[in-house]
């Protein structure tokens, strides 16, 4: 893909428009060493990322964020989680804050071992080749085993979040309510909307189900990204393993169960072919290897086995109203029209596919069906 491109809110590419591109200088100033060349700049929208190679030969990853999106005290709480689990036998590459300026922060990490098999890859996608499914699933285990004891608070409301605050909570609309008040311009784009009936319609159903087992969901640091864009991987013909997991800026304090869901919500189900009214294209035997490889090292216990079912339908609508805050108070300009995207599509169209026969189908696999 060209650096001038982008993934937008589907799987085609767009002009780079939100943030423009790295430059050499840029990133020279930030380490206070020159920079000999800017190897790959990355395909994804929200944030500005490039591979860089130094004068005196380090390969680095350089990314640069707004610090209405996050600041150095939020890159901390991700890079205290890291630190955490990588002493657990996690790989994970070192990350540090390398500098502000000019309203942004930069943070750094090293390379990490093995091939970025998914950078020029939608987010949404299957596993490919269809066995780095399993893998995927043992390394997410061993993460949740590692985490363990990371007491860190869950994080504060920010525009790109993925939490389990709202549908976590007893009454969610009244969560939503709370955040609204706090984030003016997502709380008058959803005044603006029957955004209570169609929560009520499309979710609440679904939050009723997991009531009976939700405090019974131990609290746990989760990653809430994965998918194979934050994996590198070795295969050399004789070994495929997951050798580095990527990109700790969704990580927040949820449940296993919670970032299980989003895990599946990441590939085992065909959003953009959805969205333009096509079939889900679920990979069952990926779905399968998946949850086989995450069981073998870590088993699931019975509250959060019912609880994956009815996880899926709401784990990422937080996501997506925070993306919705980031489109209005992030984005230079805002853009009400990827807002109003995030809210159509993605935030009540994942709710309201679980509720077609397709969607049912697809939770009996997850071990539960669309409420009643």
């Amino acid at each position: 893909m060209s650096d001038d491109l982008v993934f937008g809110m589907g799987a085609e590419p767009v002009a780079r428009r939100d943030w423009p591109a790295l430059t050499g200088d840029e990133v020279e100033a930030v380490l206070g060493a020159r920079v000999a060349e800017v190897e790959w700049r990355s395909p994804r929208p929200l944030s500005t990322t490039a591979r860089i190679r130094t004068a005196d030969g380090r390969r680095l990853i350089v990314k640069r964020l707004p610090q209405a999106l996050r600041t150095p005290e939020a890159l901390a709480e991700e890079h205290g989680f890291m630190d955490h689990v990588r002493d657990r036998g996690i790989p994970v590459p070192q990350a540090w804050t390398a500098g502000t300026g000019g309203g942004f922060v930069y943070e750094v990490q090293e390379l990490g071992v093995g091939e970025d098999s998914y950078q020029g890859v939608f987010s949404w996608t299957p596993y490919e080749p269809r066995f780095h499914a399993g893998p995927a699933g043992v390394m997410l285990g061993r993460l949740h085993t590692a985490a363990v004891g990371h007491e860190a608070p869950a994080r504060p409301w920010r525009p790109l979040k993925s939490g389990f605050s709202l549908f976590g909570a007893p009454d969610p609309i009244a969560a939503i309510e709370r955040t609204m008040a706090e984030r003016p311009l997502l709380g008058d784009f959803l005044a603006a909307r029957d955004w209570r009936s169609d929560v009520e319609r499309l979710m609440l159903p679904f939050h009723r189900r997991l009531a009976p087992v939700r405090d019974g969901l131990e609290p746990l640091w989760t990653h809430n990204d994965w998918h194979g864009t934050n994996l590198l991987w070795t295969d050399d013909g004789y070994d495929l393993d997951v050798t580095a997991v990527l990109d700790f800026g969704l990580a927040d304090r949820t449940t296993a169960a919670y970032d299980l869901a989003i895990a599946v919500e990441r590939f085992a189900v065909d959003w953009v072919s959805l969205r333009d009214g096509g079939p889900a294209n679920v990979p069952k035997r990926q779905l399968q290897s998946f949850l086989h490889g995450y069981t073998a090292v870590r088993p699931v216990s019975g509250a959060e086995f019912f609880a994956l079912a009815n996880l899926f339908p709401l784990a990422h609508a937080e996501y997506e109203l925070s993306e919705i805050d980031y489109f209005l108070s992030v984005v230079p300009g805002g853009s009400g029209e990827n807002a109003e995207i995030a809210y159509r599509d993605w935030f009540l169209g994942h709710a309201r596919w679980a509720e077609s026969e397709e969607g049912q189908a697809f939770l009996g696999l997850l071990g539960g069906g669309a409420p009643g």
